[in-house]
């Protein structure tokens, strides 16, 4: 028999870390959004204690995790999460770095405390407007999720002058490629000649939807803007290409709305 008492479970459950899905517990360290981290094991990227991860590999922080044959060090996710405010201005691509040697996001952000930047969802290279970024690779992932159902709104200008009709039509929905897409809200925003403003609402983050929208109605959309994510909107203050740290209970209202508690 074992020399002294045997652990109670309390202790036991304490000492013993459970095993997570990769992408959560990566994700929760703060190495990237969980979908980031799924396209790395898809292509082969990460090992846990030697052996390929496959979509489905659980581990702890206990284990060996290499990314490119790299050790990955699961510090504790920082107690105070940030997320930061950016103004993305026209040209600038939505990744950390571009094959085609164009300027993009990451470049003008400022350090964050502890960890890295994450971006929640993107931006294409011709789409300006308010870019989210968080230290937390878990709220990452519920803002961007499908299920949680957040709100983006933008501003956005199209050649012509669609009619109620066409309107309507975007609001019941529109068969795109990938399925059935719609608009939650149209409002005209201004009439101006051969343009025309509007403010649209969805709660999706699918690849240009916007665009794709009004392309199959019949219209091109020459100017668009991104002005609102959830509970956050973009401040008239905040200039192209600046970032603005978000207050703690900015914070605090983005977390809710992603279903998840404070901390």
């Amino acid at each position: 028999m074992p020399n002294g008492p045997l652990p109670i479970a309390s202790d036991y459950d304490a000492a013993v870390p459970t095993p997570e899905r990769l992408q959560k517990l990566l994700a929760a360290a703060g190495l990237g959004s969980r979908r980031a981290i799924e396209d790395w094991i898809r292509a082969g990227r990460i090992a846990v204690n030697g052996d390929i991860a496959v979509l489905g590999t659980r581990a702890t922080p206990r284990d060996s995790i290499t990314l490119d044959g790299r050790s990955l060090a699961l510090a504790p996710q920082p107690a105070a999460r940030e997320v930061l405010m950016y103004h993305k201005p026209l040209g600038e691509v939505t990744t950390r770095s571009d094959p085609q040697r164009r300027p993009t996001v990451f470049e003008r952000l400022p350090d964050p405390r502890a960890g890295r930047w994450i971006v929640v969802g993107r931006l294409d290279v011709n789409t300006t407007g308010l870019l989210l970024f968080t230290t937390d690779g878990e709220l990452a992932h519920r803002l961007m999720h499908p299920s949680t159902e957040i709100e983006r709104e933008y501003l956005v200008r199209v050649r012509g002058e669609p009619d109620a009709a066409t309107l309507a039509r975007l609001t019941r929905g529109v068969r795109l490629e990938d399925g059935l897409a719609r608009f939650d809200r149209i409002e005209r925003h201004a009439e101006g000649g051969s343009h025309d403003w509007f403010r649209v609402v969805l709660r999706e983050g699918r690849n240009r939807e916007v665009r794709r929208l009004w392309d199959a109605a019949g219209f091109d959309v020459s100017r668009l803007m991104r002005v609102r994510y959830g509970p956050v909107s973009l401040p008239r203050d905040l200039r192209a290409g600046t970032a603005r740290r978000l207050a703690p209970d900015a914070v605090d209202a983005l977390v809710a709305a992603a279903g998840r508690r404070t901390e």
